[in-house]
């Protein structure tokens, strides 16, 4: 059998590519409720960008799992950036003692910002790696077939 003959169609990728930002998505919405809502809603958004280009990074390069914890800390610092202000900076306070005053806070909250991103994670590749188990027939092709180019001359 041909490589050509199991390589996925572009349509099957573009639905595999928004079935893993959904799931990322949803993953990350639902770890993020518990922290309210609009941190839900915005942990979401990150968690359905952090899908998408997590299955792009996993055709390129599957066995690289530098690259996929390096996406994550990449959208974690993205979600990060969006934040208000964590803590009051102390006025007229040496430097070393500002640093102990806010240091604890924003790395809690940080902390709190990332669990659902983190987690979107760990959801996402372990349904991944249990399908290749549940699925090892399927699952062989399309891994094949979705890291083979699909341009066309």
């Amino acid at each position: 059998m041909s490589q050509a003959a199991t390589s996925p169609s572009r349509q099957q990728l573009r639905q595999r590519s928004i079935a893993w930002a959904l799931a990322a998505g949803v993953a990350a919405l639902l770890l993020g409720l518990p922290l309210g809502l609009a941190a839900a809603l915005r942990a979401g958004g990150c968690g359905l960008l952090y899908g998408l280009l997590a299955f792009h990074l996993q055709r390129v390069d599957p066995d690289d799992s530098h690259l996929q914890a390096g996406l994550v800390g990449a959208v974690c610092g993205i979600h990060s950036l969006g934040l208000p202000a964590l803590a009051d900076w102390p006025a007229r306070t040496p430097l070393p003692a500002a640093l102990v005053a806010v240091g604890p806070a924003v790395m809690m909250e940080l902390i709190r910002t990332w669990l659902p991103l983190v987690g979107a994670a760990l959801v996402l590749h372990g349904a991944r790696l249990v399908a290749q188990r549940v699925l090892p027939s399927r699952t062989a092709g399309l891994a094949a077939g979705g890291q083979a180019s699909t341009h066309r001359p």
